[in-house]
């Protein structure tokens, strides 16, 4: 997917495809422990990392890589604290911009094979 390894751009888009990624892969499992006593649901951020990696100008592959971390959100009676509503609002966010990335990289590739003289 990367031109090179010196391409931050490259790079960013890449991390931040793959922290979508994971959290739509951490989402589906909260939804599905929806009604499993005593879970307890995750959260993914790599928005913080991968903005702090961007910060200097210089993103290298495997920067901004997401953290996983236990959601605070009260439990309910049974020790579970997944909240339906939150995680899908959470799955389709991740979808959309897992879409609009997917798009940014496209273009940019069209754009790099138009420079090249490709058609």
């Amino acid at each position: 997917m990367l031109i090179s390894a010196s391409d931050p751009v490259g790079s960013a888009l890449h991390s931040a495809l793959d922290g979508l990624a994971y959290r739509q892969r951490v989402t589906a499992d909260n939804i599905a422990n929806v009604d499993t006593p005593g879970f307890t649901a995750s959260t993914v951020d790599f928005e913080d990392s991968l903005r702090g990696a961007l910060a200097d100008g210089t993103m290298s592959p495997g920067e901004g890589l997401p953290t996983t971390s236990l959601s605070t959100a009260q439990a309910g009676a049974n020790g579970n604290n997944v909240d339906l509503g939150a995680e899908t609002l959470t799955a389709m966010q991740a979808t959309f911009s897992y879409q609009l990335l997917t798009r940014a990289v496209g273009d940019r590739y069209g754009l790099i094979s138009t420079a090249i003289g490709g058609m």
